[in-house]
Parts: C-alpha cells; structure tokens; sequence
C-alpha cells in the first residue's frame, strides 16, 4: 500500500514539473509583442518611439515612421530583439533631415 502511495506521488510530481517545463514554450501573443516593443522604444531616451508605428506578424516587428540619427534607428532594432519573443525586425524608420 505504502508503495502504491509513493508511487502516485512521484507520478503527481512528475507531471507537475513537466507542465512547469513546457509553460516557458508558449508563444508570445503579437498583440503583447507590440506592447512590450512600444514600451522598450517610447522609454529610450535615443530613440524617444512614443510616435514610431510598431506592427507584428508572427514575432516579427516592423518598425515605422522617423527618428533623429542613424544611432537611433540602429538602437530601435536593436531594442526590438531584445524583446522575449520577438523573431525579427524589419526596420522601416527614416532619419529625419
């Protein structure tokens, strides 16, 4: 008996730390993506994107509208990658004359 209890225990375990495994596979929605890239970007003080359009499709981000420098636009890539989930940016940003 006292083995048929362990033995329930440890399978109870046992799936309890493999759905634990698998909760950090999950997909980051799109519509998170662009939050958390928008927040990332209107936060920068270099790239100041409160303005920029941010679009995602399938975790990748595209990037629109106009920064300062080229440093800018570079950081805004940069930036996006940084996000958990993000698979690719396609930066569209001009510099502004």
């Amino acid at each position: 008996m006292r083995s048929i209890s362990l033995l329930l225990i440890f399978t109870l375990l046992v799936a309890g730390f493999s759905s634990l495994a698998f909760a950090g596979d999950k997909s980051v929605s799109d519509d998170h993506l662009v939050d958390k890239v928008r927040l990332k970007l209107a936060g920068d003080p270099d790239v100041k994107g409160g303005g920029l359009d941010v679009d995602v499709k399938s975790g990748v981000v595209s990037l629109r509208g106009t920064v300062s420098s080229e440093k800018a636009k570079q950081k805004a890539t940069r930036l996006c990658k940084k996000v958990r989930g993000v698979k690719g940016v396609d930066n569209q940003l001009t510099i502004k004359p």
